[in-house]
């Protein structure tokens, strides 16, 4: 499997972190999971399109997760798609995807005419509501959905992929979680996300003190993070998807290391991931983990 961090930031704009974004490619299929703010330019960026994407998971209905999705399919209609696109998401996202397609019906119809291109089949979406379970298992790829917690959002999911032996678990949003663990167990990499505490403070008629604690209360905060990847053994941490997207590294790393001793590393938009062979490409670098 390969793994490509397209976005890690959080609702807070920030030029080094897009929004919410991953992805995966194993076998010969591709799949992203989320499609936050900015996320359609980094496929590109990732030397990847719109137009190739095989499947689209998403995590929950919060806007930082899927706010990109009429841009990836606008995007992937001028890099001549095909095939309709297989959107899998949970409780809701039919509801979600109806309007956003209503809500720009005249000015598609009138591209579609105006533009005369050879398929429209990027606008056609087959659009599946799952629970958790296996929700994907074709080509020597299996994807499961496991329900997180991220109260008030009713229905939040993690995923695992299985492909060639490898398995790689995406946390979500979600606040410390025992059936995380429970799915994540042996992961090869466990990709989570992260509230980092002692850098969110409060700012004066922006954010409260309660605000900051109701934000904290549904992720999983820096002092717990390490534990969720040594209770399900993964082999190796990937912090992503961060509150705030500015914080003190140093700080997170070794609040993280006193209860993970794998490896830990803070995750980048771009950053690049080959599993079976254990090494991480960003920035025209290449290391091993």
């Amino acid at each position: 499997m390969d793994i490509t961090l397209l976005g890690t930031g959080c609702p807070i704009a920030n030029p080094d972190r897009y929004g919410a974004g991953n992805l995966i490619r194993a076998g010969e299929q591709t799949f992203l999971v989320d499609v936050g703010s900015g996320v359609t330019q980094r496929l590109l960026e990732a030397g990847a399109n719109s137009a190739e994407i095989d499947a689209l998971f998403i995590t929950h209905m919060h806007s930082d997760h899927l706010v990109d999705l009429y841009q990836l399919l606008m995007s992937s209609f001028h890099q001549s798609r095909d095939v309709p696109h297989r959107i899998f998401g949970p409780p809701g996202i039919r509801k979600f995807t109806d309007g956003l397609m209503e809500l720009w019906r005249e000015e598609r119809e009138m591209r579609i005419k105006h533009e005369k291109r050879a398929s429209n089949a990027a606008f056609d979406l087959e659009v599946t509501e799952f629970e958790e379970g296996v929700i994907w298992d074709t080509g020597g790829v299996r994807v499961s959905a496991v329900r997180v917690e991220h109260a008030p959002i009713r229905h939040a999911f993690g995923f695992v992929f299985e492909s060639g032996g490898q398995k790689v678990a995406f946390s979500g949003d979600t606040k410390y979680c025992d059936a995380l663990i429970d799915a994540a167990q042996g992961a090869d990499a466990l990709i989570h996300e992260v509230f980092v505490h002692v850098d969110s403070m409060p700012l004066v008629g922006a954010r409260t003190a309660a605000g900051r604690a109701s934000v904290a209360s549904y992720h999983t905060v820096s002092d717990q993070v390490g534990k969720v990847a040594a209770e399900s053994k993964a082999k190796c941490l990937i912090l992503n998807h961060f509150v705030p997207p500015s914080f003190d590294r140093d700080f997170l790393l070794d609040t993280v290391r006193a209860d993970f001793a794998g490896p830990i590393i803070i995750g980048e938009d771009l950053m690049n991931f080959d599993i079976a062979k254990r090494r991480l490409t960003h920035r025209n670098g290449v290391i091993g983990y």
